[in-house]
């Protein structure tokens, strides 16, 4: 249920910003202008304004290009893209031209040898866990 309400709270903020009125009869008016599969109700629109319901992935779509937003966003909020960049962030900082070279090389292994290879490094990393750095 949380995330259908934090869906809607995305849509109506969406709505604002292109000053749109946020009413059902708008909603409902504006998407099936743009929409070319079966119109939506009132009903319906309502339900996406008032945590009740999220749209289908193309309807989803369809709402993100009329009101300029990222479907993801729209759907998920910014905060998973965050996460995303800080992550791919993370990676690229802190993998260099001998490390992408040993994970492309991991990748080439047959399933078996991946599995010995990832025993091998937790290992590593569990005995080394505790160890503080000398400094």
């Amino acid at each position: 249920m949380k995330e259908k309400q934090e869906f809607s709270e995305r849509l109506r903020a969406a709505m604002k910003a292109r000053k749109l009125e946020i009413s059902a009869a708008v909603l409902e008016r504006e998407f099936n202008l743009r929409w070319s599969g079966q119109a939506i109700r009132r009903q319906t629109a309502w339900k996406w304004l008032n945590g009740e319901a999220i749209p289908t992935q193309d309807k989803l779509v369809e709402l993100a290009k009329w009101l300029r937003q990222d479907p993801h966003v729209l759907r998920f909020g910014g905060e998973i893209q965050a996460q995303l960049r800080a992550t791919q962030k993370h990676w690229d900082d802190g993998a260099g031209y001998l490390e992408r070279e040993t994970f492309d090389a991991f990748l080439r292994l047959p399933a078996p040898q991946r599995k010995l290879v990832v025993e091998i490094i937790r290992a590593f990393a569990k005995a080394y866990a505790g160890e503080q750095p000398e400094g």
